[in-house]
């Protein structure tokens, strides 16, 4: 085997391993925000519900 044909099967390994790493650090990051996005919203619903309720029973 030639030695340019082991530093390109190397390469290739390399590469693989980065982007697994980059590929799972991305995925983190987009679960970690489409949990903030959830958040926020069932935040948003609950503030108004609790409002509309305490609204109802002050008799505003």
């Amino acid at each position: 085997m030639k030695s340019t044909s082991i530093w390109t099967i190397l390469g290739v390994i390399v590469a693989v391993v980065i982007a697994w790493f980059l590929i799972d650090a991305v995925f983190s990051l987009m679960w970690f925000i489409a949990k903030l996005v959830a958040v926020a919203v069932v935040a948003v619903i609950v503030f108004f519900v609790l409002r509309a309720l305490l609204r109802n029973r002050t008799g505003d």
